[in-house]
């Protein structure tokens, strides 16, 4: 469990492919100390197991699958990558539900930047129009957001000069690919809707009958 909250940017070391599996070595000063063989770390939004750590390095092997659903097979020697370590039972829960398992891969389709406003475009697959709202939350490359405007295809994310440093979303630009993982409580709700059959039949009504408002 993750709550999208980038503890440090990391830099892809060494990467190279054996078989089905993406080997990737990347370097961390923060998350790296006192993490453990098999223990999990979000690497840009995808959750991963640590197969070896070294002082100042995390060595992580990726299936094929998980390459594939992600943007990690355009990943390069020298790219940077946003990290998070799995959250401690008692630690503080700054974002939002994040478990590291991507749900596509979106586009970047705009940027604007005015003065200290900075918005991003993304536009994702169709089928997915149903998991996203505004003001709802959404993890962009591990990075816990919130949705500042929806339309088909598609939503905006308004990001503040800290998340800017703090990660690599300050770096994108139109047309980059980025992963992207909707909120869980959403894609449990839309799930229940179709098996009851009220996917299609939300109505004021209907919500007061099961006590919503």
């Amino acid at each position: 469990m993750f709550t999208g909250i980038i503890k440090e940017i990391g830099n892809i070391r060494n990467i190279r492919q054996r078989g089905n599996i993406l080997s990737l070595e990347i370097t961390s000063n923060n998350v790296a100390i006192g993490l453990c063989v098999g223990d999990s770390v979000a690497v840009n939004g995808v959750c991963l197991t640590a197969v070896k750590i070294t002082k100042s390095v995390i060595a992580f092997d990726v299936m094929d699958e998980t390459a594939r659903r992600s943007t990690f097979a355009r990943l390069r020697e020298g790219d940077l990558v946003n990290l998070e370590g799995s959250m401690r039972a008692d630690g503080v829960f700054g974002g939002h539900f994040v478990q590291g398992h991507v749900d596509c891969v979106g586009a970047v389709s705009g940027i604007k930047k005015a003065g200290d406003n900075f918005s991003i475009g993304i536009d994702v697959p169709g089928g997915f129009n149903g998991l996203y709202v505004d003001k709802g939350s959404v993890a962009i490359d591990g990075v816990s957001l919130t949705i500042g405007g929806c339309k088909d295809g598609g939503f905006e994310v308004h990001l503040i000069p800290h998340t800017l440093k703090a990660s690599t979303l300050g770096r994108l630009k139109a047309k980059d690919k980025v992963n992207v993982e909707f909120d869980i409580l959403g894609k449990y709700v839309k799930k229940g809707l179709r098996l009851t059959g009220y996917g299609l039949r939300v109505t004021e009504d209907f919500l007061k009958d099961k006590g919503f408002i």
